[in-house]
């Protein structure tokens, strides 16, 4: 899954603090550093599961972004760490918005909610054998 977020801290203190953040997780989500560069970092966790960290710098603000098959849950926390921009909207992940705080996810702009057509029961109307009311 893929998540992006605008955070105030500069490039390479969002790095250094999500190399600090993964490593300190004494459990199954750990996850060490296994390469770097000036703007990414790729870490292993449990069974070789790779976490990917990019930042960007742009318009005053640092673009994080998160990669990772099964450390979606675990790089949304990481997120909800760092100082949000002024003009942070919420966190992207895989189409949706997560709620930084509670972790839940809102279905994408015009997704179904599970209310029938126009938002209404989703009982059917009309009569049956498709002939006209």
């Amino acid at each position: 899954m893929h998540q992006q977020q605008r955070r105030t801290l500069g490039p390479a203190e969002v790095l250094a603090a999500a190399k600090g953040f993964f490593t300190r997780r004494n459990n199954i989500y750990a996850a060490f550093p296994d390469r770097e560069g000036p703007t990414f970092v790729s870490m292993r966790g449990q069974g070789g599961e790779e976490v990917l960290i990019g930042v960007a710098q742009r318009d005053g603000a640092t673009e994080v972004t998160g990669s990772s098959y099964l450390y979606d849950q675990q790089i949304a926390r990481f997120f909800a760490t760092l100082p949000p921009a002024p003009d942070a909207g919420p966190i992207v992940a895989g189409g949706a918005a997560v709620d930084a705080t509670t972790l839940e996810t809102a279905p994408p702009a015009g997704a179904a909610t599970g209310t029938g057509p126009a938002g209404g029961t989703g009982k059917a109307t009309g009569s049956a054998g498709g002939s006209p009311a």
